[in-house]
Protein backbone atom coordinates (compact mmCIF):
# COMPACT_ATOMS: atom_id res chain seq x y z
CA UNK A 1 0.00 0.00 0.00
CA UNK A 2 1.39 3.37 -0.99
CA UNK A 3 0.81 5.75 1.95
CA UNK A 4 2.50 8.65 0.22
CA UNK A 5 -0.28 9.10 -2.33
CA UNK A 6 -2.98 8.78 0.34
CA UNK A 7 -1.49 11.49 2.55
CA UNK A 8 -0.93 13.89 -0.35
CA UNK A 9 -4.42 13.47 -1.78
CA UNK A 10 -6.28 14.88 1.23
CA UNK A 11 -3.76 17.75 1.62
CA UNK A 12 -4.08 18.53 -2.08
CA UNK A 13 -7.88 18.35 -1.95
CA UNK A 14 -7.93 20.60 1.13
CA UNK A 15 -5.58 23.09 -0.52
CA UNK A 16 -7.67 23.12 -3.72
CA UNK A 17 -10.86 23.64 -1.72
CA UNK A 18 -9.30 26.49 0.27
CA UNK A 19 -8.01 28.12 -2.90
CA UNK A 20 -11.44 27.89 -4.53
CA UNK A 21 -13.14 29.40 -1.48
CA UNK A 22 -10.62 32.22 -1.24
CA UNK A 23 -10.82 32.94 -4.97
CA UNK A 24 -14.60 33.18 -4.74
CA UNK A 25 -14.46 35.51 -1.74
CA UNK A 26 -11.82 37.79 -3.19
CA UNK A 27 -13.99 38.82 -6.11
CA UNK A 28 -16.89 40.08 -3.99
CA UNK A 29 -16.47 43.22 -1.85
CA UNK A 30 -17.67 42.45 1.64
CA UNK A 31 -19.25 45.85 2.14
CA UNK A 32 -20.86 46.05 -1.29
CA UNK A 33 -24.37 46.84 -0.08
CA UNK A 34 -23.46 49.06 2.86
CA UNK A 35 -24.66 52.51 2.17
CA UNK A 36 -26.78 51.44 -0.78
CA UNK A 37 -30.32 52.59 -1.06
CA UNK A 38 -32.55 50.81 1.43
CA UNK A 39 -34.78 48.19 -0.07
CA UNK A 40 -38.41 48.64 0.75
CA UNK A 41 -41.05 46.00 0.18
CA UNK A 42 -44.69 46.87 0.08
CA UNK A 43 -47.60 44.54 -0.05
CA UNK A 44 -50.58 45.41 -2.18
CA UNK A 45 -54.04 45.11 -0.81
CA UNK A 46 -57.00 44.79 -3.04
CA UNK A 47 -60.68 44.01 -2.78
CA UNK A 48 -62.08 40.54 -2.90
CA UNK A 49 -61.35 37.28 -1.16
CA UNK A 50 -57.86 36.81 0.17
CA UNK A 51 -56.84 40.34 -0.79
CA UNK A 52 -56.85 39.61 -4.54
CA UNK A 53 -57.97 42.49 -6.69
CA UNK A 54 -60.79 42.11 -9.14
CA UNK A 55 -58.69 43.37 -12.05
CA UNK A 56 -61.05 46.27 -12.86
CA UNK A 57 -59.35 48.92 -10.75
CA UNK A 58 -58.15 51.95 -12.67
CA UNK A 59 -54.82 53.59 -11.98
CA UNK A 60 -55.10 57.06 -10.51
CA UNK A 61 -51.50 57.95 -11.31
CA UNK A 62 -51.18 60.92 -13.62
CA UNK A 63 -48.54 60.31 -16.29
CA UNK A 64 -45.72 62.83 -16.42
CA UNK A 65 -43.78 63.63 -19.58
CA UNK A 66 -40.19 63.70 -18.39
CA UNK A 67 -38.80 64.37 -21.85
CA UNK A 68 -39.59 68.07 -21.44
CA UNK A 69 -36.97 68.78 -18.81
CA UNK A 70 -35.11 72.04 -19.07
CA UNK A 71 -32.52 74.07 -17.23
CA UNK A 72 -35.21 75.64 -15.03
CA UNK A 73 -36.00 72.20 -13.62
CA UNK A 74 -32.30 71.58 -13.06
CA UNK A 75 -31.86 74.87 -11.20
CA UNK A 76 -34.74 74.07 -8.81
CA UNK A 77 -33.43 70.58 -8.08
CA UNK A 78 -31.64 69.92 -4.79
CA UNK A 79 -28.18 68.56 -5.51
CA UNK A 80 -26.60 67.92 -2.10
CA UNK A 81 -27.01 64.87 0.14
CA UNK A 82 -25.70 65.16 3.71
CA UNK A 83 -24.39 62.27 5.82
CA UNK A 84 -24.00 61.43 9.49
CA UNK A 85 -20.55 61.29 11.07
CA UNK A 86 -18.46 58.35 9.81
CA UNK A 87 -21.34 57.08 7.65
CA UNK A 88 -22.14 56.64 3.99
CA UNK A 89 -25.77 55.61 4.40
CA UNK A 90 -28.14 57.75 2.34
CA UNK A 91 -30.72 58.98 4.83
CA UNK A 92 -34.44 58.79 4.08
CA UNK A 93 -34.78 62.57 4.34
CA UNK A 94 -32.87 62.86 1.04
CA UNK A 95 -35.19 60.52 -0.84
CA UNK A 96 -36.81 63.37 -2.78
CA UNK A 97 -33.38 64.71 -3.77
CA UNK A 98 -32.35 61.29 -5.09
CA UNK A 99 -35.68 60.70 -6.83
CA UNK A 100 -35.68 64.11 -8.53
CA UNK A 101 -32.15 63.69 -9.85
CA UNK A 102 -32.85 60.13 -10.98
CA UNK A 103 -35.93 61.30 -12.92
CA UNK A 104 -33.91 64.04 -14.56
CA UNK A 105 -31.16 61.62 -15.60
CA UNK A 106 -33.53 58.91 -16.81
CA UNK A 107 -35.53 61.45 -18.85
CA UNK A 108 -32.47 62.84 -20.61
CA UNK A 109 -29.89 60.12 -21.27
CA UNK A 110 -27.45 62.72 -22.62
CA UNK A 111 -27.11 64.41 -19.22
CA UNK A 112 -24.00 63.52 -17.22
CA UNK A 113 -23.37 64.04 -13.53
CA UNK A 114 -20.32 63.83 -11.33
CA UNK A 115 -21.10 62.81 -7.76
CA UNK A 116 -18.50 64.36 -5.48
CA UNK A 117 -18.03 62.78 -2.06
CA UNK A 118 -16.79 64.98 0.79
CA UNK A 119 -15.96 64.58 4.49
CA UNK A 120 -15.33 66.85 7.43
CA UNK A 121 -11.79 67.67 8.57
CA UNK A 122 -11.54 64.91 11.17
CA UNK A 123 -9.57 61.79 10.29
CA UNK A 124 -6.60 61.07 8.07
CA UNK A 125 -6.37 61.98 4.41
CA UNK A 126 -6.58 58.39 3.10
CA UNK A 127 -9.47 57.50 5.38
CA UNK A 128 -11.44 60.57 4.31
CA UNK A 129 -10.77 59.94 0.61
CA UNK A 130 -12.13 56.40 1.02
CA UNK A 131 -15.17 57.61 3.00
CA UNK A 132 -15.89 60.33 0.44
CA UNK A 133 -15.75 57.72 -2.33
CA UNK A 134 -18.18 55.46 -0.48
CA UNK A 135 -20.57 58.39 -0.04
CA UNK A 136 -20.42 59.24 -3.73
CA UNK A 137 -20.95 55.59 -4.68
CA UNK A 138 -23.90 55.26 -2.28
CA UNK A 139 -25.64 58.15 -4.03
CA UNK A 140 -24.69 56.68 -7.41
CA UNK A 141 -26.22 53.31 -6.50
CA UNK A 142 -29.39 55.01 -5.26
CA UNK A 143 -29.73 56.93 -8.53
CA UNK A 144 -29.10 53.77 -10.57
CA UNK A 145 -31.80 51.89 -8.65
CA UNK A 146 -34.26 54.61 -9.67
CA UNK A 147 -33.42 54.49 -13.38
CA UNK A 148 -30.36 56.64 -13.98
CA UNK A 149 -27.84 55.06 -16.32
CA UNK A 150 -24.44 54.03 -14.97
CA UNK A 151 -22.85 55.58 -18.05
CA UNK A 152 -24.29 58.97 -17.01
CA UNK A 153 -22.66 59.03 -13.58
CA UNK A 154 -19.16 59.24 -12.18
CA UNK A 155 -18.36 58.99 -8.47
CA UNK A 156 -15.29 60.83 -7.20
CA UNK A 157 -13.96 61.72 -3.78
CA UNK A 158 -12.38 64.89 -2.52
CA UNK A 159 -12.26 63.73 1.10
CA UNK A 160 -11.63 66.71 3.35
CA UNK A 161 -9.83 68.73 0.67
CA UNK A 162 -12.78 70.90 -0.44
CA UNK A 163 -14.86 71.93 2.59
CA UNK A 164 -18.16 73.71 1.95
CA UNK A 165 -17.62 75.87 5.05
CA UNK A 166 -14.64 76.62 7.26
CA UNK A 167 -14.81 75.80 10.95
CA UNK A 168 -14.05 73.21 13.56
CA UNK A 169 -17.42 72.75 15.20
CA UNK A 170 -20.34 70.39 14.64
CA UNK A 171 -22.27 72.89 12.51
CA UNK A 172 -19.38 73.22 10.05
CA UNK A 173 -18.61 69.51 10.08
CA UNK A 174 -22.26 68.63 9.33
CA UNK A 175 -22.24 70.86 6.22
CA UNK A 176 -18.99 69.30 5.00
CA UNK A 177 -20.18 65.65 5.25
CA UNK A 178 -21.88 65.57 1.89
CA UNK A 179 -22.15 64.31 -1.67
CA UNK A 180 -22.75 66.93 -4.34
CA UNK A 181 -24.26 66.23 -7.75
CA UNK A 182 -22.53 68.38 -10.35
CA UNK A 183 -24.07 68.30 -13.82
CA UNK A 184 -21.76 68.76 -16.80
Amino acid sequence: MNTTSKTHLPKFALAAFAAAVLAGCSSVPLDENKGGAPVESRSTTGSGAGGASSGTAQSKVTPVDLSKTDNAALSKLQRVVFFDFDSYVVKDEFRSTIEGNAKLLSADRKKKVTIEGHTDERGGREYNLALGQKRAEAVQKSLALLGAGNDQMEAVSFGKERPAVQGSDEAAWAKNRRAELVYR
